[in-house]
């Protein structure tokens, strides 16, 4: 629900199932849903009441958790064996049955309605003791019945003779082992003998050491109490399955109410969860209407800190449908208009609203448009996404729908956006549903202050501290106060001059008090501002040195010819004598030109290539030739 999403309701959700203690009351509340009949709503309203009471009076109620006891039931109703730890559970759900029971008791004795769902618990006593009698610790307890408290002192008996025994022989044999205790391997008492000696001890040998001198060996008059504790053993499992199973069955028998103390559980963890949050948020039970009217006293967002807050006294409905709310950026327009509907929308979903005095008509649906609702993945700018969201409003509207609109005809030209936003108030008084709408058009506001059945209001600044004070007063028309802001932050006299002149004309401008502002005719310009560094251009070195350029190398100071002219990477090649090298233009400094060296047709070929290959070059021009061109060694 789109709306549950734009007023916060979810995050009151999310809250609220935090106070729950089962898991059906989370599901439940997380899909809750606001009621459209006015009897169902007021019960849950007196039960939410009444939540809250019982919680002040007689403290939290002692709820459990008690999801896993249905698993535990379905085994136990198609024969299966409960082991110890679920038989516990089960108990542990009829111990917080009981102690609920005597909680409830407690709020009827005060006169509290969910005092008497007492009356629909049953604690099972003989089951609960039956099962805290024989069950302890995780474990079948030794006095849950005669027999196995029999067997398990035959046990502890014949385990001692088996001990007693092994000792004998390590005393009457103590040259044959080597150590002077006995141990269990494999689940059998054995004496370690020595390997040397495995004839000498009668017996079975169980295991032997890591180095193999030493032998564990159950002497036969040990291995016969062994015998004995097993089948003792057997009987002790034959008796604890019968005892569980019998347990099992006394839990089978009572299926039905255990299950029916688990639905009131879950229905009473539910209601209380609502007490809890009332207290939580500190609200109080508001009153219930058909007759479209809401009026809050001193009204807070529930997810604001109450400290912080400033109440907001709202009243509409009866001659009144629509409210259109101006004033200053951040004055709290949309707080008012979220505070307004989520305290509603809490209210039909019988919740306690954070008010000190409420009376709230029943809506059958909550519609709003908040937020810029730009969506890239859909192509939706923010006006296309306020006009699909206004459109797909005005198509699902109906009389007993209550419609936010924050910014209405905002994100495009404000003539434009003035027509649609007048449009829209227009066709919302045909729906005749309440409607709350923000906005900064003066056009809007003198629509509203024309038509009946809108009125406007405006959320107060205060002009002295430039801060908005958060409260509503219905019956007038707010400003935005930009130019008083501006002119308080400083901006010059020259700058609101032409402000107001755009905005209200020329006239305007001139009766426009500036007088209230210590204004500056135009702005100060600062020197110490920090300034654009541009880089440096590089030097085209191409053009440095051309080639046939007399040059001198350095550190050698030797002289050379240019015979080939500086490259990208700013290395040029130079003719010494008898080679040529590659050297950075650096190192490189021009003595005589070559243009005053040598004629200007002059061919360099003469200079820097050997006759051979001149004359192979010059074959290669004419004919066809196999000869190559041969380089000389370069440094």
């Amino acid at each position: 629900m789109r709306a549950e999403r734009d007023l916060e309701f979810d995050k009151i959700k999310e809250k609220w199932m935090e106070l729950a203690m089962t898991q059906h009351a989370k599901n439940q509340i997380e899909n809750m849903d606001f009621y459209l009949s006015e009897a169902e709503l007021k019960k849950h309203m007196r039960d939410t009441t009444d939540s809250r009471t019982m919680i002040e009076i007689c403290g939290v109620p002692p709820l459990v958790a008690v999801e896993e006891i249905a698993d535990f039931l379905i085994i136990a109703d198609k024969g299966g064996c409960l082991t110890p730890n679920q038989l516990e559970r089960v108990g542990a759900v009829l111990v917080a049955v009981r102690r609920l029971k005597d909680y409830l008791k407690r709020g009827r004795q005060v006169g509290n309605q969910l005092g008497y769902y007492e009356e629909n618990l049953d604690a099972l006593q003989d089951v609960h003791d039956e099962i805290f009698r024989q069950i302890r610790g995780g474990q079948v307890d030794d006095r849950a019945s005669c027999e196995l408290l029999r067997i398990r002192s035959e046990l502890l008996r014949t385990e001692e003779k088996m001990k007693q025994k092994a000792e004998q022989i390590l005393r009457a044999q103590k040259e044959c082992m080597t150590d002077q205790f006995c141990t269990y391997r494999n689940g059998r008492l054995c004496v370690p003998v020595k390997k040397e000696c495995k004839l000498k001890v009668s017996g079975s040998v169980i295991d032997k050491s890591s180095t193999g001198s030493t032998l564990f060996i159950e002497p036969m008059t040990v291995a016969k109490y062994h015998e004995e504790l097993d089948l003792l053993k057997i009987d002790e499992e034959n008796e604890i399955q019968r005892i569980l199973y019998t347990l099992s069955s006394m839990v089978s028998d009572n299926r039905y109410i255990i299950e029916s103390d688990i639905k009131l559980i879950e229905k009473l963890d539910f209601i209380f969860s609502k007490g809890k949050l009332s207290m939580d948020m500190n609200g109080v039970e508001p009153s219930i209407n058909t007759c479209r009217k809401i009026r809050l006293k001193d009204a807070r967002h529930p997810l604001m800190d109450s400290r912080k807050s400033v109440p907001l006294q709202f009243s509409m409905g009866e001659s009144v449908s629509g409210i259109v709310i101006t004033g200053p950026n951040t004055g709290g327009k949309t707080v008012a208009i979220k505070t307004v509907a989520l305290n509603c929308l809490m209210a039909q979903c019988g919740l306690h609203v954070t008010c000190t005095e409420a009376e709230i008509c029943m809506n059958n649906l909550y519609l709003c448009d908040i937020g810029d609702g730009q969506n890239l993945s859909e192509n939706l700018s923010t006006f296309s996404a306020h006009i699909k969201n206004v459109l797909e409003i005005l198509q699902e509207v109906r009389e007993d729908s209550l419609v936010i609109m924050d910014e209405l005809g905002s994100g495009t030209d404000p003539t434009e956006g003035m027509g649609i936003a007048i449009a829209t108030l227009a066709e919302l008084k045909k729906s005749h549903c309440l409607f709350l709408v923000t906005t900064h058009y003066p056009e809007v506001k003198e629509y509203a202050k024309r038509t009946d059945g809108i009125l406007n209001a405006r959320m107060t600044f205060d002009k002295d501290t430039l801060q908005p004070t958060y409260q509503m007063i219905i019956g007038e028309a707010g400003e935005s106060c930009a130019f008083y802001i501006a002119g308080k932050l400083g901006m010059p006299k020259s700058m609101l001059q032409t402000a107001v002149c755009a905005a209200y004309g020329k006239d305007a401008a001139e009766k426009y008090d500036f007088s209230r502002f210590e204004v500056s005719q135009s702005f100060t310009r600062t020197a110490k501002i920090k300034r654009i560094k541009e880089q440096k251009k590089k030097e085209d070195l191409s053009r440095k040195y051309k080639r046939g350029d007399s040059v001198m190398i350095f550190p050698d100071r030797k002289i050379g010819i240019v015979c080939e002219p500086v490259n990208e990477k700013g290395v040029l090649r130079v003719q010494l004598p008898n080679k040529k090298v590659w050297i950075n233009h650096k190192r490189v400094k021009l003595q005589v030109a070559a243009s005053q060296l040598y004629p200007e047709d002059y061919d360099f070929s003469v200079v820097f290539e050997t006759v051979e290959n001149r004359k192979i070059r010059h074959d290669m021009e004419r004919k066809l030739t196999n000869q190559e061109i041969r380089y000389e060694k370069e440094e």
